[in-house]
C-alpha cells in the first residue's frame, strides 16, 4: 500500500531481525536435525536444483520461452522458474498483458497453487518474490541476495504477479474503474496462465498484503461466480495487513492514537503534544466510538463515520510529527531509524542515496533474464493511477476505486465459501493498524454472526529452529545455540471459517520481518496444520 502523504523520500526500508530464544548448543543442534527429518523440504530448499530440464515438472515447448535459467548476481541454482507476460484480452497481441514469476515447489510436487499479490494500489509482486517469500531474497543493506530458508516453495507452487495494469512490468491502458473490473482481468490472464502450463484441478490460495486487501476477495469472489473447480478450486485466502474496511475513518483514524499511546517510546512525542493528540481523540469522537464498538462480542454494527479532515485528522497530526524525533520514521515499520538503508528494489530510499547502484529490476539484463518488457522503467510502485477514475474519486486514498469495502460482501462470501481465511496484521504497522483491522472485523456479517464472538487471547508459539542465520551464529565463538526457537510471536483466535492473527515484531510486509511466523500461517492455509 502506497502512503501518499508522506514526504517524498523519506519513508525508510525495512531493518533485519535477528530474534531467537536462547537454547544450549546440543539443544540447538538437535532441534535442528529433528525438524529437518520432519520438514524434508527444508533440506532441499539448500540444495542446489538440477538445472536438467527433464527434472522439471511443467517445463515443454509452450513454456520454454517463459524458462529463466539465471538472474544476474544471484550465484546458485536457481532450479525450475518461469516468468514472462501473458495478455489480458483474447487478441492475445499483447497490449494489455499481466507479468508473473512462476516457482514451483521444491521436493514433492504438489497440486496446489499460491498467488501473492502486493498492494498500493499499482506496487509491484516483485517485492514479494524478492524480499518476502520467494526461494531467494535481497534485504535492505545486504551485499547479494541468499537462500530464503522460509520460502513459501517449501509448501507450494508459488505464483507472484504484478496487477492490475499499470503496475511493475504490467503494460496496457488502465481502463479499470473497480475491483470487479480488476478481478475480470485477472481472471483472464490465469485461464490463460494455467493452459500455458497445463494446470488443471489444483486447489487455488490467493494471498497477499495491504491494498492486495481489496483486490484478493474480489478476485477470490469472481473464482467462485465461475462455478469451475477445474480453472478456479478456490480453497482459501490470506491477508496480511489488509485494507478490508473504511480505511481512512476505520482503520487509521480511530485506532492511531491508542496506538501511539501503546508505542510512547517509540513514538517518543513529548507531553504536551500527548496531550494534545488525546484531546483531539476525545473531542472529535473517536475515543467513544472506539470504546463502543471495539467489544468481544460487537455492541452492533458500526455507524458509517466520515472525516472531518480540517480539525481531526489525528492521523496525519501523528505522521507528520513523528519525522521530529526520528527524521528516517518509516509508517510501515515504526521501530526504524536512521540510516535508511539502501534497497536493491530502489524504493523507497532511492531518493535519499544518491548516486546509488540502477534498480535491480531495471537493469537490462535483468529484464531480459525475466522475459520482462526492456521498454518498461520498472517501479516498484506505480506513480501513476492504475484505477482510471482519477485521484479524486472514491475509495481508500481517492485511487479511483469505487467498489465498496470488502467487509461489506465479498470477503464474507470468501470466508463461508472456503472456511480457511487468514487475516493477519504485524505490530509495528502504523498504516494498517492492528486494532483497526480488528475493528473492521467486528463490523462484518460471516456465518450468521457479526464479528468474532469472544477476544483474541490464544498464544502463537514458534517452535520452529532458526534456519536462516544458524551458520552465521555457529561460526561465532559464544553465540552458537543463541537462535532457538522464537516462542510466543502473536495471538491467533478462530472462529467460523476466519482465523485472525496479531504477528509481534513485525510491521507490514510479514513474510519479509517474520519468515517463521509467515510460513506457519500458509502452514494452516493449505491445512498442514489446524492452529498456528
Amino acid at each position: 500500500m502506497k502512503f501518499l502523504a508522506s514526504p517524498a523520500g523519506t519513508v525508510a526500508a525495512a531493518l533485519l531481525l535477528i530474534n531467537g530464544a536462547e537454547a544450549t548448543q546440543s539443544e540447538r543442534s538437535r532441534a535442528v536435525a529433528h525438524f529437518s527429518k520432519r520438514h524434508p523440504t527444508y533440506r532441499a530448499a539448500t540444495r542446489a536444483q538440477s538445472s536438467n530440464t527433464s527434472d522439471y515438472r511443467f517445463f515443454n515447448n509452450r513454456t520454454k520461452p517463459h524458462l529463466v535459467e539465471s538472474l544476474p548476481d544471484v550465484h546458485f541454482d536457481l532450479g525450475e522458474m518461469y516468468s514472462g507476460s501473458i495478455p489480458i484480452d483474447d487478441s492475445n497481441n499483447g497490449s494489455r498483458s499481466l507479468f508473473y514469476i512462476f516457482q514451483p515447489k521444491i521436493g514433492e510436487p504438489s497440486d496446489d497453487l499460491t498467488v501473492y499479490l502486493n498492494g498500493g494500489p499499482g506496487c509491484s509482486s516483485e517485492q514479494g518474490f524478492f524480499q518476502e517469500n520467494g526461494r531467494f531474497t535481497w534485504q535492505p543493506g545486504t551485499y547479494a541476495p541468499v537462500i530464503n530458508e522460509y520460502s513459501w516453495v517449501n509448501l507450494t507452487n508459488m505464483l507472484w504477479v504484478d496487477q492490475p495494469v499499470g503496475t511493475g512490468f504490467s503494460v496496457g491502458n488502465v481502463t479499470a474503474t473497480n475491483e470487479d473490473e480488476i478481478a475480470a482481468d485477472f481472471l483472464n490472464f490465469f485461464a490463460k496462465f494455467e493452459d500455458l502450463y497445463g494446470i488443471k484441478n489444483f486447489r487455488i490460495f490467493i494471498t497477499g498484503e495491504s491494498y492486495a486487501g481489496r483486490y484478493m476477495p474480489y478476485i477470490s469472489s469472481a473464482m467462485l461466480d465461475k462455478n469451475d473447480t477445474t480453472r478456479f478450486n478456490l480453497s482459501g485466502a490470506l491477508l496480511y495487513d489488509a485494507c478490508i474496511g473504511q480505511w481512512d475513518y476505520i482503520q487509521a483514524e480511530l485506532p492511531a492514537y491508542p496506538f501511539v499511546k501503546q508505542h510512547a517510546s517509540l513514538f517518543n512525542f513529548n507531553q504536551s503534544y500527548m496531550n494534545e493528540l488525546e484531546t483531539t481523540y476525545e473531542e472529535c469522537g473517536y475515543k467513544a466510538y472506539f470504546d463502543e464498538y471495539f467489544a468481544f462480542p460487537p455492541s452492533g454494527i458500526q455507524p458509517p463515520k466520515y472525516m472531518n479532515y480540517s480539525e481531526c485528522d489525528i492521523y496525519n497530526m501523528i505522521y507528520y510529527e513523528a519525522y521530529n524525533p526520528n527524521p528516517c520514521f518509516n509508517p510501515y515499520r515504526v521501530i526504524d531509524e536512521c540510516p535508511l538503508l539502501w534497497d536493491v528494489l530502489g524504493w523507497p530510499t532511492d531518493l535519499a542515496y544518491e548516486p546509488a547502484p540502477t534498480t535491480y529490476f531495471n537493469r537490462m539484463d535483468v529484464k531480459k533474464a525475466l522475459h520482462a518488457p526492456l521498454d518498461v522503467e520498472w517501479e516498484l510502485c506505480s506513480t501513476d493511477l492504475v484505477f482510471a477514475g482519477g485521484d479524486s474519486d472514491p475509495g481508500p486514498e481517492q485511487q479511483g476505486d469505487d467498489s465498496p469495502n470488502p467487509t461489506e460482501g465479498v470477503l464474507p462470501r470468501v470466508i463461508e465459501a472456503t472456511n480457511r481465511v487468514l487475516i493477519a496484521n504485524g505490530d509495528w504497522d502504523y498504516l494498517i493498524i492492528t486494532n483497526g483491522t480488528l475493528l473492521a472485523i467486528q463490523n462484518m456479517t460471516w456465518n450468521g454472526q457479526l464479528g468474532f464472538q469472544s477476544a483474541p487471547a490464544t498464544p502463537i508459539d514458534i517452535k520452529m529452529p532458526d534456519l536462516q542465520w544458524n551458520e552465521i551464529f555457529e561460526a561465532q565463538e559464544g553465540y552458537g545455540g543463541l537462535d532457538g526457537p522464537q516462542g510466543v510471536m502473536g495471538v491467533q483466535h478462530y472462529e467460523r471459517g476466519l482465523m485472525w492473527a496479531e504477528t509481534y515484531q513485525s510491521g507490514h510486509k510479514q513474510p519479509q520481518d517474520q519468515g517463521r511466523v509467515s510460513y506457519r500461517h500458509l502452514q494452516w492455509l493449505l491445512g498442514q496444520v489446524e492452529t498456528l
